[in-house]
């Protein structure tokens, strides 16, 4: 059996907010007004694209959105929403939902391109479905967008499409005990720290991560990283999996 145990390299809260930003096609804008379904790309829906910058003192009172003088037409407060998909079918499909809270801006103070807002950001929340985890905007700058983030569901989607073997291959890495009683084992993200499969029972699921050897720097190092991890496969003994239990 293992003597210790190091943990798994995964992302940060604040990079798997800036990878799902990144790679999301719509949102959704929450205010005083309602809920308004937005696409990031041109389509037939309404098309919009949100900057983020740091709040400004402006005079606004943040407590009710007007100004100094009594107007209404400054800042709108308002949340961002976006859900996090995983592109293969597994059971339990949204992976994370993303909030940012702050003001969109509905006068001057930030300059943005034709046919988007600017938004002064307060924090941002990951909601895991298991925790909540709170972010700051300066966090959320300093963080790396993960380098594989806008191709992974192509990736993923391919994996099982036309590599299913492969699936079967990566379980040998994944503990016995947590395999007993699998029905169904699927990609569920790649990341630049590994693959994550999904495990289905009868009634219920697991997740298992597959760490890489070392940390994607761009998407060309991709296949390289996978192939590491299926010579490993390839190389796991019966007795080599039981001593790696614990």
């Amino acid at each position: 059996m293992r003597l210790f145990t190091t943990p798994v390299a995964q992302p940060t809260s604040a990079e798997r907010i800036r990878s799902i930003l990144m790679a999301a096609d719509s949102m959704t804008i929450v205010t005083d007004e309602g809920r308004t379904e937005v696409s990031r790309l041109h389509g037939p829906g309404a098309t919009e694209h949100i900057h983020l910058h740091p709040p400004t003192d402006t005079g606004q009172d943040p407590a009710d959105g007007t100004g100094v003088d009594g107007a209404t037409d400054g800042p709108t407060h308002a949340t961002l929403e976006f859900t996090d998909i995983a592109p293969t079918p597994v059971r339990d499909r949204v992976r994370a939902r993303v909030l940012l809270a702050g003001r969109l801006l509905t006068a001057s103070g930030h300059t943005a391109p034709t046919g988007s807002r600017c938004m002064e950001l307060a924090h941002a929340v990951l909601d895991t479905g298991e925790e909540r985890i709170t972010v700051g905007l300066e966090e959320l700058m300093e963080a790396d967008t993960d380098p594989l983030a806008t191709c992974e569901a192509g990736m993923l989607t391919h994996l099982v499409d036309d590599h299913s073997d492969i699936v079967g291959l990566l379980l040998r890495l994944v503990k016995p005990r947590l395999v007993l009683g699998v029905q169904r084992a699927l990609p569920v993200a790649i990341d630049r720290y590994g693959i994550t499969l999904r495990l289905e029972y009868a009634r219920s699921h697991q997740d298992a991560r597959l760490p890489f050897p070392a940390p994607i720097k761009d998407i060309d190092q991709a296949g390289v990283r996978i192939h590491a991890l299926l010579n490993a496969a390839r190389h796991r003994s019966p007795r080599s999996r039981l001593l790696s239990d614990s």
